[in-house]
């Protein structure tokens, strides 16, 4: 049997009926993949994307394929703690229970450049937005049983260092592999943190974190010219074959039973973790560190605004 289908694969997502998911991202690559698989299985899901258009056009094109789907449109720009506020709220007017939260949304390697409120873009819109996020909603979380916040990390937070004297490259150079790297470590330490203090609470949701291996999407549309080209290249010759297969590690962490919390999924194969379906993998030593962790997330609090209440709104 191929490796392509031996293993965890979309059909084992259980039903999904009565339940509602907030992918964020969800217009396109494996966030567009795990709306659909989500939606196709039952669920209510909020389309939240960057650009309410695009959003749109998502939703239609779930409706074209899965017939009766429950998808709700929604702009979210991650990169604005303004739009975060907004989005959130609207979430919360319109549905009074979440049963999934999927911080999907990802800016990879871009030129360098500042969010609405002047964090670095990859550090502000890939982890900074989705703390916010999660906090504006975790209200709505904490009464859900079996409720799941998954978050996306990547294989590169394994070479990420997070930076806690310039998080914000105002000193250093800026190389644009070392800000994704270190927001995608960050992305997975918020995990682990936020598991700590749900446990601790006694709270009914849990958090876990996944990485797709390496997918052909548009993710890599701002990188350099000749990173983009070794990116595509090594994608080609070790990659996932879709961004579906990318999508099912994510989908693992949200719907398997078996699943726990503080669980981190990516794909089984050999070469760089970069292809195949999901398993548990270890996160590196880095994103195990409890001080780090808690140093990252009192540094979020700040930065955002955002103090997470785990028996109320936030």
């Amino acid at each position: 049997m191929s490796r392509w289908t031996d293993g965890w694969v979309a059909g084992e997502v259980g039903d999904q009926r009565g339940r509602t998911a907030v992918v964020t991202g969800a217009n396109t690559g494996i966030g567009f993949e795990t709306a659909t698989v989500l939606a196709a299985h039952g669920a209510t899901v909020v389309l939240a994307c960057r650009d309410a258009g695009r959003a749109n056009a998502a939703a239609a094109r779930i409706a074209g394929t899965v017939p009766d789907a429950a998808v709700d449109p929604l702009g979210l720009d991650l990169a604005s703690l303004a739009s975060v506020c907004q989005a959130a709220d609207r979430i919360r007017s319109r549905y009074p229970r979440l049963d999934l939260l999927i911080n999907n949304a990802g800016l990879m390697m871009p030129p360098f450049g500042r969010t609405e409120d002047g964090f670095e873009r990859q550090f502000g819109t890939n982890h900074l937005g989705h703390f916010a996020l999660t906090g504006r909603l975790l209200d709505r979380l904490l009464p859900t049983p079996g409720a799941r916040i998954v978050t996306v990390s990547s294989l590169v937070h394994r070479g990420g260092r997070i930076d806690f004297d310039d998080l914000h490259f105002a000193r250093r150079r800026y190389r644009r592999p070392a800000a994704y790297s270190q927001s995608k470590l960050a992305n997975l330490m918020f995990t682990l943190e936020l598991q700590r203090r749900l446990a601790a609470a006694a709270a009914r949701p849990v958090a876990l974190a996944a990485e797709p291996g390496l997918v052909p999407t548009e993710l890599p549309r701002h990188t350099a010219a000749p990173a983009r080209l070794a990116v595509w290249l090594l994608t080609r010759l070790a990659g996932q074959p879709d961004a579906a297969t990318g999508a099912l590690a994510t989908l693992r962490a949200a719907t398997d039973p078996r699943a726990r919390g503080g669980e981190y999924y990516g794909p089984d194969g050999r070469l760089l973790r970069a292809s195949g379906h999901p398993v548990r993998i270890e996160p590196s030593e880095a994103a195990r560190d409890p001080e780090a962790q808690r140093r990252l997330w009192a540094e979020s609090e700040r930065l955002t605004g955002v103090t997470y209440r785990f028996g109320g709104p936030a």
